[in-house]
């Protein structure tokens, strides 16, 4: 049976568009969804994904050729079988090996690395939980893989033994690439793979089918990647503005020689180490840096090499969002099924300021200046392998209750390691609350391309002056860190000040003043 592949929908009054490259040629195994090719158009390019798992039949539209809506581009030969003539010549070599089968208790299952999130390529095997010989149940966590930005837990694809670990704790592992060996049922044995080798290679090309699907689904342009290689670039050092977080060539472009150097060579940013006595280098204890580490590091030292970073600061009466807070939490809990705390004031206190003053929510682009008509507030989290910021969009357009539920889930998912790179990607505006910790004030530094982070801190009571008599009242620092370049000293004093006025009358943001 043969399935057409036609040109999508391209969007609003686009009606043609130019098959830009193919990643399949005719004979090729597909997976369903598995991208085929490329199309651009005059605004924007568009991925054909495989509408069936089958083989490649014949391109009808080759690369260069100008298609039009629902024209055809290819055939596919659904349930094709693209491996199957290696299989009866491999049973002839080795007649053995289907006698090997039943004694090994049972077919081989490849362990592959599972799909690691937008842009994301490799990954590092960070804890293995089982052993060769131990027996696993279906969808049990075998091991933990660590990304620079997500840890990736690995289930097991059925129940069996481990027979062979393939990449031991510490090895760098690409997206599709292989982990471990099991056979399924019980009483599985090492020596299966190696007995059940030819018998075996049926198992193990649905697995490798599912992770080359993976893999092409965080594919990024194939222009971006040749200019990735010709800059030295890494897909972590650039971000990408394409569908779902896909890096396209102007955002190599955009990240430019001086980010490539910066990326490439890291460590000149630390002193070099001084010499230690013996007795105390026997004392110390050496850990490599987890990727996420690593990537914190570095973006964090090419915000301050690239933005002209100031702080200013302020102070907040938090005495009637308290206060409303105390009236209504039981209330909005009930109602809404989510407690209701001090983020959703301020991120709302936040995108009515950014509104006033626009460039805080902008970012510059060579020697543009790009205006956010749209706030996706940044939310800093700290969690055990570090700290990331899930994004949480269109937060403009979000009730109190919206926003609260969206931090929950989103925090708890970062705690976890849970976050895809989509959900870290793309923020406007951000906000970090070290007062969790206990600062009372600290200068938080740019999550670039953003041109400014608000710092919460630490809620004190603290004499203030009220109407010509001393009260004690719950204050809170403020500090907002901007970029120079784009933000001058009025706008960011502004844009606190907003923020101060309402936190301190919370009525401010009902009525829009």
């Amino acid at each position: 049976m043969s399935t057409e592949v036609r040109v999508p929908t391209l969007g609003e009054s686009v009606t043609e568009a130019t098959v830009a490259t193919w990643f399949k040629k005719p004979g090729d195994t597909v997976a369903v969804d598995e991208m085929l090719c490329e199309l651009e158009t005059d605004k924007v390019t568009v991925e054909v994904p495989a509408p069936a798992a089958g083989v490649m039949g014949e391109i009808v539209a080759a690369e260069g050729d100008t298609v039009s809506v629902d024209a055809l581009l290819a055939t596919i030969s659904e349930g094709g079988e693209g491996a199957a003539p290696a299989k009866p010549a491999a049973k002839a070599e080795e007649p053995k090996a289907e006698e090997a089968a039943p004694a090994a208790g049972g077919a081989s299952v490849d362990v592959m690395v599972p799909t690691l999130g937008e842009s994301v390529t490799e990954a590092t095997v960070a804890t293995w939980f089982k052993k060769v010989g131990d027996s696993v149940e279906a969808d049990e966590m075998l091991c933990e893989l660590e990304t620079d930005k997500v840890s990736v837990e690995v289930p097991a694809p059925a129940s069996g033994t481990i027979t062979e670990i393939v990449a031991a704790e510490g090895a760098t592992v690409e997206a599709g690439g292989k982990l471990a060996v099991m056979s399924e049922g019980a009483g599985g044995g090492a020596s299966a793979p190696a007995e059940g080798g030819a018998a075996t290679a049926a198992p193990k090309a649905p697995a490798a089918e599912s992770a080359a699907k993976g893999a092409k689904d965080v594919e990024n342009a194939p222009s971006a990647n040749k200019m990735m290689a010709e800059k030295g670039l890494s897909a972590s050092d650039v971000q990408g503005t394409g569908k779902d977080g896909r890096i396209m060539k102007e955002d190599v472009m955009r990240a430019g020689a001086a980010g490539s150097k910066a990326a490439s060579a890291p460590a000149p940013s630390a002193p070099p180490r001084g010499p230690v006595a013996a007795e105390d280098e026997a004392r110390e204890e050496r850990v490599k840096m987890t990727r996420l580490r690593q990537t914190i590091a570095r973006r964090l030292k090419d915000a301050q090499n690239t933005a002209a970073i100031l702080t200013t600061y302020n102070e907040v009466d938090m005495t009637e969002v308290m206060a409303l807070r105390d009236e209504y939490k039981e209330l909005f809990l009930k109602k809404h099924g989510v407690k209701l705390g001090f983020m959703s004031f301020f991120t709302k206190a936040c995108v009515h300021a950014l509104k006033e003053v626009p460039e805080v929510n902008a970012e510059i682009d060579g020697t543009d200046i790009v205006y956010k008509n749209f706030v996706h507030m940044g939310i800093a989290a700290g969690t055990p392998q570090g700290l990331v910021v899930p994004v949480i969009r269109d937060a403009d357009a979000m009730s109190f209750a919206e926003i609260e539920k969206a931090i929950a889930e989103k925090g708890a998912r970062a705690r976890d390691g849970k976050l895809s790179m989509a959900e870290m990607q793309g923020g406007t505006f951000t906000i970090s609350n070290g007062g969790v910790y206990g600062s009372l004030m600290s200068s938080p530094i740019l999550n670039p391309p953003q041109s400014g982070i608000l710092g919460m801190h630490k809620i004190q009571d603290r004499p203030m002056v009220v109407g010509g008599e001393i009260k004690i009242r719950p204050m809170m620092y403020l500090a907002l860190s901007y970029d120079h370049r784009i933000v001058d000293g009025k706008g960011a004093v502004t844009f606190l000040v907003r923020v101060k006025e309402a936190l301190e009358d919370p009525r401010r943001l009902l009525m829009d003043l």
